[in-house]
C-alpha cells in the first residue's frame, strides 16, 4: 500500500449532496468510531443513496479518506494562500504554523486520534486512511511550500519532504501530549510563544544567511 496521499475525487456533480454525505459520515465516525459506522447509516442521516455514495466512495475506508481530507481542506489549503510567497518564508511558516496548531488543537481532531490510537493494530484500514490523509497530506502541502522557496532562493534545504516533515514536528512536544490526554491545552498565547521558537529555529538552520 503507498503510503503517499491519494489525490481528490473530481468535482462531484452534486457539490450540495457531497457536502451531506461527508458531514454525515464525519459525524458517524467521530460518535461511532470507524468499526461501528455504516454506510447505511451516512445514507440515512445524510438522505443521499446508499448506491449514489458506492459511486463515488467505493469502500469504507475511501469514505473516511475523504472525510479526513475534507478537515484538512478546513483547517488550511496551502495552494490558495495569497500570502505563502516563496521570497518570504518566515511569514509563510508562521502562517503554516499557527493553521497547524489550529488544526492539531480543535477538539474533533483531539478525538478522532484518540479513537484511533485505540484502534491500533486493529482497524488498519481506519489508521491507514489518517495517517495517508492526515499527516502525509499535510507534510506534502508543506513540502510544496518549501520546494518554491528553495527554488526562489530563500531556503537552504536538501530534503524539503524531510524538512516539511521536521518543521511540523517542532509543535509535537508536551503540550500535545497534554492535550491527547485531557490534561488540558496550551492558551493562545502559549501556542503563539511556540510558534515563533518554532519558525526561528527552522530559518536559523534553513534560512539564507
Amino acid at each position: 500500500m503507498s503510503d503517499q496521499p491519494k489525490s481528490k475525487l473530481g468535482r462531484p456533480r452534486d457539490p450540495e449532496r457531497m457536502r451531506r454525505v461527508l458531514e454525515a459520515a464525519e459525524q458517524q465516525f467521530l460518535e461511532q468510531g470507524f468499526e461501528r459506522t455504516s454506510v447505511e447509516a451516512v445514507a440515512k442521516a445524510s438522505g443521499v443513496s446508499k448506491m449514489t455514495i458506492y459511486s463515488y466512495f467505493p469502500t469504507k475506508k475511501a469514505l473516511f479518506e475523504a472525510v479526513i481530507d475534507k478537515r484538512v481542506d478546513a483547517a488550511f489549503d496551502f495552494e490558495n494562500a495569497a500570502n505563502l510567497t516563496p521570497a518570504d518564508p518566515r511569514a509563510a511558516l508562521t502562517v503554516i504554523g499557527r493553521h497547524f496548531l489550529g488544526l492539531i488543537r480543535a477538539d474533533d481532531v483531539i478525538c478522532k486520534q484518540r479513537v484511533l490510537y485505540a484502534e491500533a493494530g486493529v482497524q488498519q484500514d481506519a489508521c491507514s486512511a489518517f495517517f495517508q490523509q492526515g499527516p502525509l497530506n499535510i507534510v506534502a502541502r508543506v513540502r510544496a511550500y518549501l520546494d518554491g522557496a528553495v527554488a526562489a532562493g530563500s531556503l537552504e534545504l536538501h530534503d524539503a519532504e524531510a524538512g516539511a516533515d521536521q518543521f511540523l514536528s517542532l509543535f509535537l512536544g508536551t503540550a500535545d501530549i497534554k492535550a491527547m490526554l485531557g490534561l488540558g491545552k496550551p492558551t493562545a498565547e502559549e501556542d503563539e510563544r511556540l510558534l515563533e521558537r518554532n519558525v526561528e529555529m527552522f530559518m536559523r538552520a534553513y534560512g539564507k544567511h
